[in-house]
């Protein structure tokens, strides 16, 4: 891949997008994390103004101190950029408090963690339509169109994704070209919905590198029957997500009325 053509076209859509939409910059939720970092750093080089706002909600703190200091990183290498800092554990465990029990607890956490992610849209939202700014995705090809690893209405909802045709490798590749911080390089990619330390491979049971390859085999029209061993499980595992997902990734379902209906 050529990363500095590739980064130079994604910083020129992203800059004709807010020229062409009148809004004067974006707005990111920064997680410490490798995509927030590239898209953020894509964001800060067109030289419009970039908000970075750092959401806590009972974070590992190597999560945090990952996010703080990419955005000093920014500030140092960027102007226009701004910081804010929402710690939004209160009002996570206020809402939780507000919440009926249920029965079944492991159900009732997986609907909390996907809260934590829509408390975070809303926060971005809430300072985009204060300074007029778009909100800016940080999904990639293989979560957002592959595998669907995303909250629905909570990360993937945003107004523009600059990153989602880029694999995770590409990903990594771009962000080492623009000197991202090695702590973020080299840390595992997680979602940071649960409070501990899972990785994302923990919780898909396949890895970034194994589900793009799953992708690939996928998109060439391979069967299941055509692994076997350790691929026939990660093929296994990306057709199930896959499918499970579809509702994330097709546009919401309409019930078309007619007009004879309606006369």
């Amino acid at each position: 891949m050529n990363s500095e053509k590739v980064i130079n076209h994604i910083v020129n859509w992203l800059k004709d997008y807010a020229q062409k939409a009148n809004v004067k910059g974006f707005v990111i939720g920064i997680s410490g994390g490798i995509d927030s970092a590239l898209t953020s750093t894509l964001c800060a080089k067109t030289g419009l103004e970039l908000l970075c706002i750092e959401m806590p909600i009972h974070q590992e703190d190597n999560q945090v101190s990952r996010a703080v200091n990419h955005i000093n990183w920014l500030q140092e290498n960027f102007e226009k950029v701004t910081k804010e800092q929402v710690n939004l554990t209160p009002v996570f465990d206020s809402l939780v408090t507000a919440f009926p029990t249920v029965e079944n607890e492991d159900e009732r956490f997986m609907a909390l963690a996907n809260t934590r992610a829509r408390l975070r849209m809303t926060s971005l939202y809430y300072f985009a339509a204060l300074r007029g700014y778009l909100v800016v995705g940080t999904g990639n090809k293989i979560e957002d169109f592959g595998v669907g690893f995303y909250t629905k209405y909570g990360d993937g909802g945003v107004d523009l994704s600059p990153i989602a045709d880029l694999l995770k490798s590409e990903v990594f590749e771009l962000a080492g070209y623009l000197k991202i911080n090695k702590e973020i390089l080299e840390a595992a990619p997680t979602d940071g919905l649960w409070g501990d330390d899972r990785t994302d491979e923990d919780q898909i049971g396949a890895s970034y590198p194994e589900l793009e390859w799953a992708m690939q085999m996928d998109s060439e029209k391979k069967l299941a029957t055509d692994f076997e061993g350790r691929k026939l499980e990660v093929f296994n595992i990306y057709k199930r997500l896959n499918n499970v997902n579809q509702h994330k990734m097709v546009p919401i379902p309409v019930c078309q009325i007619s007009d004879e209906l309606k006369s």
